[in-house]
Formats: C-alpha cells, structure tokens, sequence
C-alpha cells in the first residue's frame, strides 16, 4: 500500500484560502465558505445574518420574561418553593403569637355569644309522621322473616311454632 500525496488525487484539490484539501467538485469550501479556486468569499455571512437576523432592543423586563418562558420547569419550582417557605413562616408567625397573646383562662361558650333563639324554622328539624299500624304488645308478632327459594327453617322457630299450637288447645276450658 502506497500512501498518495494529498494533491495528486485527480477527484481532490487544495482551497485557495485555508489550503485544506476538499473535494473538487465542491463550489464552495466546507471549512472558511469561500470559493476553493479564487479563494474569495462569494457572500458576506456575516452581513446577510445581520440582515435576517436583525438584533432587537430588550430591556431588563423583557429578558426576565424571556427567561422564564425559556425556563418554565425553574421558575414553576421556585413558585412553589417560595410560597411553602411563605406558608411556612406565616405559620410560624401565627403560633408564635398565639403563644404570646392568646389567653389561658377558660373559653367563652358559644351560647353567651351567639343568640340561637332566633333562629328560623327552617333549620329546625322535622317531626315524625305518625305510624298506622297494629301492634298487640307483643313484638314477636311484629318479626318478619325473608324466605328464600330452597330455604329451611331453623329448629328453634319450628319448635316455637309447635309450641304455640299446642298451647291453646292444651288450655283448658273453664266451665261457665
């Protein structure tokens, strides 16, 4: 393998102005932007940005304002931040005082200071309505059972309700 010397490549050339080699086909040189045959800049970057790009005027208000559109994320946790720290010390303001200035004697009721008595109806609550039903004095008679399709019922009730047939009928009847 032999090394060729940079300009003896047929494909390459040298820049006129920054003498880097480039490619021969390039019209302008990807290092300094000015022709790599004459070595002179065809346009003046600098003056046309300054056309495009015209700089404006800014004021100390206007770049705070640009800084924090910029930097939404900062200025979101520094909000929050200073209002804790805000939070923070009006509750410390708050119990340190009230350890100062609140008085230890015993606290007023709220009858003493407000008059309840004049209170609309409104607020007051509604009575019952009255309940028709029956009702003998015994509350077994008032139980109400659920029966489910397939259910059994219990031994105990079964031998209540025997109990309770039986009965009368074992009572005898007192002679008139």
């Amino acid at each position: 393998m032999t090394a060729d010397p940079p300009n003896t490549s047929a494909d390459r050339i040298a820049c006129a102005k920054c003498r880097r080699d480039i490619d021969a086909a390039a019209r302008l040189c990807p290092y300094c932007g000015a022709d790599p045959r004459t070595g002179m800049k065809p346009v003046d970057t600098q003056a046309m940005l300054g056309k495009v790009f015209q700089p404006r005027e800014t004021s100390a208000s206007g770049t705070i304002v640009d800084f924090a559109r910029r930097r939404q994320g900062v200025v979101i946790a520094l909000a929050v931040l200073l209002g804790f720290l805000l939070l923070a010390g009006l509750h410390e303001y708050v119990t340190r005082r009230n350890a100062r200035l609140v008085s230890a004697a015993a606290a007023i009721p709220l009858t003493e200071v407000a008059d309840l008595s004049d209170q609309p109806d409104e607020n007051r609550p509604l009575p019952l309505p009255k309940l028709e039903f029956q009702f003998d004095g015994h509350p077994q008679t008032m139980r109400t059972f659920v029966v489910e399709p397939g259910a059994v019922t219990p031994p105990e009730v079964v031998a209540a309700q025997q109990t309770t047939t039986v009965k009368p009928s074992a009572v005898p009847a007192k002679p008139r």
